[in-house]
């Protein structure tokens, strides 16, 4: 897994509705686009749904991508947001349905477990401001972390 050790990405609002960016995996010098364009904003009544494109799930090869499409609903009442996406794979060279969920906990916790259309994760997210630092336990196996910082706008 050592193509997933050490990984950057960049991504910045360029419309209300269009997020682009970057990924950077530094074990191989590899580059690649990450884009997310939000078709449907969620409301009381509908979930949102959105489309991109990143590299494929953990663990895969090099150069390997993916385009999803994903719907997600806060669930009324509730701090749970389940999630639900079709994926093309180019690892698989078909189709994927990664799910998953997304848990609202005291004290700025969440909780995700996830299934990535192939193998299962665990997340523990802790947040302050505009950022955040998420312990994973990538595929019931292997334990990481994650940092994550916004800079310079206004979150929405």
């Amino acid at each position: 897994m050592d193509r997933a050790r050490w990984r950057g990405t960049v991504t910045r609002r360029v419309h209300p509705r269009l997020a682009l960016g970057l990924e950077f995996n530094l074990a191989v010098e590899e580059v690649g686009p990450l884009a997310t364009l939000f078709l449907l904003t969620e409301t009381h009544r509908r979930p949102s749904l959105s489309l991109g494109t990143s590299s494929d799930r953990i663990g895969s090869p090099e150069g390997t991508a993916s385009v999803y499409m994903t719907a997600s609903k806060r669930i009324p009442r509730t701090s749970l947001s389940p999630y639900a996406a079709v994926s093309w794979s180019e690892w698989d060279d078909g189709l994927v349905f990664p799910f998953g969920a997304s848990l609202a906990l005291p004290g700025n916790f969440n909780f995700r477990p996830m299934y990535d259309g192939d193998r299962t994760h665990l997340m523990l997210s802790w947040t302050r401001g505009p950022a955040s630092v998420t312990g994973l336990w990538i595929w019931l196996e292997q334990v990481g972390i994650a940092v994550s910082m916004g800079f310079g706008g206004d979150e929405e």
